[in-house]
Order: C-alpha cells, then sequence, then structure tokens
C-alpha cells in the first residue's frame, strides 16, 4: 500500500523522525515516502497517510496547517495518522500535548496521534529564534526517543494491515 508521510520541520528534527517511520513501514512491507506539505497536490492513489508537524507556540506549523485547511475532506476519506514533535513539557520528563495543535488534528478524524520529544540545537538557530527559546527557558538537546518512534510506527503498519483486512472483507461480503 501507498503511504505517505507529510512532514513540516524547520531544522531537520522532525524530518528525521519522518524518515524513521518511513524506514518501519517500508520493513512492514507498505510503500512509503516522506515529503514536506508543499509537495502535496493531492492524494490521488495514496492508501494511508501519516501528519507530522514541529510545534512551535502549541502549534503545527503554518505549512501543515494549510495543508490540513486546504484537504481536509480527502484526508478524512482516507486512514491517517498523526505526530506532532516538541519540547514543552521535556523538563518534567513527559512532552505536553500541543494545545492550539488539537484543533488541526481534529479536522482530518486520525486513527492516531501521538506527541514525540523534539530536539533543539542552539547551533542552527536564528537570533530571533535563539532569544525566545532563552526566554521561553527551552531544554537544549536531543530528546528523541527512537525506540518509541519506531515501536510507534510499526502500531501504525499493524492497524494499516488489519484496516485493510476489514475493507477486503467487507468488499467481498458486500
Amino acid at each position: 500500500m501507498k503511504i505517505l508521510v507529510v512532514v513540516a520541520s524547520k531544522h531537520h528534527a522532525t524530518e528525521e523522525i519522518g524518515d524513521v517511520i518511513v524506514e518501519e513501514l517500508r520493513a512492514a512491507g507498505h510503500g512509503a515516502r516522506r515529503v514536506a506539505p508543499a509537495e502535496v497536490r493531492s492524494f490521488e492513489g495514496v492508501g494511508a497517510v501519516v501528519l507530522g508537524s514541529a510545534v512551535y507556540m502549541t502549534q503545527w506549523m503554518e505549512p501543515m496547517r494549510d495543508l490540513v485547511a486546504r484537504r481536509a475532506e480527502e484526508l478524512r476519506h482516507l486512514p491517517v495518522w498523526a505526530f506532532s514533535v516538541g519540547l514543552a513539557g521535556v523538563p518534567g520528563g513527559e512532552v505536553q500535548e500541543p494545545a492550539r495543535a488539537a484543533a488541526v488534528v481534529r479536522q482530518v478524524d486520525p486513527l492516531g496521534h501521538v506527541t514525540f520529544k523534539g530536539r533543539l540545537d542552539p547551533t542552527v538557530l536564528g537570533l530571533r529564534e535563539r532569544s525566545v527559546t532563552r526566554l521561553g527557558s527551552a531544554p537544549e538537546g536531543d530528546y528523541r526517543e527512537w525506540d518509541k518512534i519506531r515501536a510507534w510506527a510499526r502500531d501504525v503498519a499493524a492497524e494499516l494491515d488489519e484496516h485493510v483486512t476489514r475493507t477486503e472483507g467487507l468488499a467481498h461480503t458486500g
């Protein structure tokens, strides 16, 4: 099955998560590829979608919000999973759900949504971004939990296999 993993990333950390998800989906026998939101013209020929975005100021990035606004109707007719990547709450141990991203995620009614811990590398930030991260006491470092990310991607693949089996079963009984 062709799966599109659409990822909005500013400093490549979320793209790298998307690449790991693609690896796991391919290992499970699915045709998967990662694209940026701007590359999506339609979902024709796509069997499932994984949407992922870095979170800034508790919301998904503008390119992903724009894609969802333009393509929500198409997405609601496909199996969709979503993930968010952020740092809010990391010093306390768990990353917090991005409050303002929830409304965007609900527009596509995903079969699952998870928030992963991200990475903050001050060497790739511009002056304004460094100032904002200092003011907000954002934790520097790479907090991504690769085992958790891989396990979630394998769960998506398993759920997708179940979805296909159910759909094929309904087609044969109808």
